[in-house]
């Protein structure tokens, strides 16, 4: 019999499709096709996601360059020479955004590397395992999966009293390319993106306001370290607001006028722009998930522990789902996803034992309980501080601000947290996350020999303190 080659539609078939490039997914695929299973990945922008193109790698190059501004403006206190310094606002956003090409041109290496085929568009799940990809053009396609992952993440949160314009009031988007240095600008907002640019943009040069609904700015981490960072903040000229919330922007006139509400009455800050940095929200809107019966709570798609919706063979890591929005976060999840689909009996995520960095200057970096929570949680608790004014190490650096803070258990020497704030603190978490993957005690931790002279032994020292034995204090 005769067939009009017309009339035939191929569907291409999968082991899984992916719907989103960024840290979770295209982790996820990578991991899947090492596990021999056939991938797809479906992207509507470029590879690499919000993280890699307009988040954790742009911004960091960002703070790159007004760090090294900084120091430059400090040379003397080095005992060396440097004037007449000045800030190419456009080259440092040139370089930031080279920065981020080379890495998503990595991700397509990688892609290629691993045979993973490379979807360009929208996706969008549809019942019986099939995702439907409309490509920039407007031309639809349908593929099949036995397995459909989401990891669609998160876009900027807009509150109704902020409407983004991207011109005055923008969002992390706009922050990160703005085409000239702004004179002022408000940061509505003090999580790691607020304190974040408003570190950068203080050092380039700008007259910065934060503000913060909470009574304290980066309002997750220990109340010690917040207080640490206002200092720290003020120190450079950046203002700081909290228990104050932004009722209203006017915009009419040549910059913006910024109502705030604080607890001594209204007041107006002008501003020339105002960055919203008051956190995001899930992009899980027409992709599907009511056709198909995906089922959602409080803008989140619920998932077991091994990232299994409620519809079979159909499947959510990341910004998307319950848990910390961090990037290690995501592709942690996606890795454990794919390895149970693939049939191997991974070790669900332990959420209590995820490190949480801001970097700022000073850096912040924590995991676990704060003093406050752990009180909170029945805890006897014995906590150590070393402060980095006496560490050699950094007093030769000249980063004396900041501190370790570790928290134990009373009874058993558990170790429960740690929170530090200083120069270089985002490379030190790791070693704490590990002490508490390996139930390492507070003794234990004492015992352990760091090294001399490192930012690093302000741990050992803490943890020290904890126990009434420190010795540089």
């Amino acid at each position: 019999m005769l067939f009009s080659q017309a009339l035939i539609q191929f569907i291409m078939s999968y082991d899984i499709i992916v719907i989103g490039s960024g840290p979770g997914g295209y982790v996820a695929a990578i991991r899947a096709s090492q596990l021999g299973l056939k991938t797809a990945v479906v992207e509507k922008e470029n590879l690499g996601g919000i993280c890699l193109n307009w988040g954790c790698i742009p911004t960091k190059a960002l703070l790159k360059s007004a760090s090294v501004f900084e120091y430059l403006n400090h040379a003397k206190e080095y005992g060396l020479s440097a004037d007449n310094v000045k800030a190419d606002f456009s080259g440092v956003v040139k370089r930031s955004r080279d920065v981020a090409d080379g890495m998503s041109k990595g991700v397509q290496f990688l892609m290629k590397k691993n045979k993973i085929d490379v979807i360009n568009g929208s996706g969008k799940v549809k019942p019986g395992k099939k995702v439907e990809v409309t490509a920039a053009d407007g031309k639809v396609t349908t593929y099949e999966a036995k397995n459909i992952l989401l990891a669609v993440g998160a876009r900027s949160r807009q509150l109704p009293n902020l409407p983004q314009d991207g011109k005055k009031i923008i969002g992390y988007r706009e922050a990160m390319t703005l085409p000239k240095l702004p004179k002022s600008l408000v940061v509505v907002g003090s999580g790691a993106i607020g304190v974040e640019f408003a570190y950068f943009y203080a050092t380039m040069g700008t007259k910065v306001t934060v503000v913060e609904f909470l009574p304290n700015i980066v309002p997750v981490e220990d109340e010690e370290v917040s207080k640490q960072l206002e200092r720290s903040f003020k120190k450079i000229g950046i203002d700081v607001m909290t228990e104050a919330s932004v009722e209203s922007v006017d915009t009419k006139g040549e910059g913006c006028k910024v109502n705030v509400k604080t607890k001594t009455g209204t007041k107006v800050l002008d501003a020339e722009i105002v960055l919203s940095a008051v956190g995001i929200q899930t992009n899980i809107e027409g992709i599907g998930l009511e056709e198909t019966g995906i089922a959602t709570d409080k803008g989140k798609i619920i998932t077991d522990k091994f990232y299994a919706t409620n519809v079979p063979g159909y499947y959510a890591i990341g910004d998307c789902v319950g848990g910390q929005a961090l990037a290690h976060v995501a592709s942690a999840e996606g890795i454990i996803c794919v390895e149970k689909i693939a049939g191997h009996h991974p070790e669900a995520l332990d959420y209590k034992n995820i490190p949480g960095c801001t970097y700022c200057t000073p850096e912040i970096a924590s995991v676990g309980y704060t003093e406050k929570a752990a009180k909170e949680a029945g805890y006897d608790i014995k906590v150590g501080k070393f402060p980095f004014s006496a560490s050699g190490k950094a007093s030769a650096a000249g980063a004396k601000d900041g501190f370790v803070k570790v928290i134990f258990d009373a009874k058993y020497g558990e170790f429960l947290g740690a929170h530090m704030i200083g120069a270089n603190v985002t490379e030190m978490i790791a070693g704490v996350v590990t002490a508490r993957k390996l139930e390492t005690t507070g003794h234990e931790m004492i015992k352990t020999i760091h090294p001399h002279p490192t930012m690093s032994e302000a741990i050992m020292e803490a943890a020290a303190a904890a126990y009434g034995e420190v010795i540089h204090l």
